[in-house]
């Protein structure tokens, strides 16, 4: 069985697993280092990135991650999961991770109180895919071997380079478990 895990360090932990489960694999919260050498594919969660930045040097876990997106692993970031995984972050001297030849505008979609959801039509994953958008950052540009998989309203707000996926909006919080299979897609893929 897949192992998918979920960085567990702050953020929408429990939607992923929920998700992830839901989708016939195992589900394992990563809060230690260690985690990472029993998993198949990680998910950097939304939640705020710039907190998610502090626990993660607090608790070593930048040069772990690179290693393991180092070994091929795959790796998808939702909401502020995209802006770790982002090479380039509007208005930053530095990335997070700066795995995905992108980059992010963080707040692009405004504030909390200007939450949404859209109907987007994500390419290879599905043409009526309700996207949550809390706080969402969008993709501003992308590198040339990276595959916009949707937009809203002119914005690219997903993408896949090889292993890494990123979206910029939540699709842990609705029940439509489509995006979260199309990355266990990607790990099998890997994998094999």
């Amino acid at each position: 069985m897949m192992k998918i895990g979920v960085l567990g360090l702050q953020g929408a932990v429990q939607e992923h697993v929920r998700s992830i489960e839901a989708c016939g694999a195992e589900a394992v919260v990563v809060k230690k280092i260690e985690q990472l050498e029993e998993i198949d594919g990680l998910i950097l969660p939304g939640g705020e990135s710039t907190t998610m930045r502090r626990l993660m040097d607090k608790y070593g876990f930048i040069e772990p991650l690179k290693q393991f997106a180092a070994a091929g692993k795959p790796m998808f970031g939702t909401c502020a999961g995209l802006i770790l995984l982002a090479k380039r972050i509007v208005g930053y001297d530095e990335p997070h991770l700066g795995l995905m030849d992108v980059t992010v505008e963080r707040n692009s979609f405004g504030r909390q109180r200007e939450s949404f959801e859209a109907e987007l039509s994500i390419a290879g994953v599905a043409d009526n895919f309700v996207g949550v958008f809390i706080r969402a950052p969008h993709i501003v540009e992308v590198g040339e071997d990276v595959e916009i998989l949707a937009k809203y309203e002119g914005r690219i707000v997903a993408a896949r380079q090889g292993q890494f996926l990123g979206c910029s909006f939540h699709p842990e919080l609705t029940d439509d478990y489509r995006m979260t299979q199309y990355f266990l897609n990607m790990v099998k893929e890997a994998k094999a």
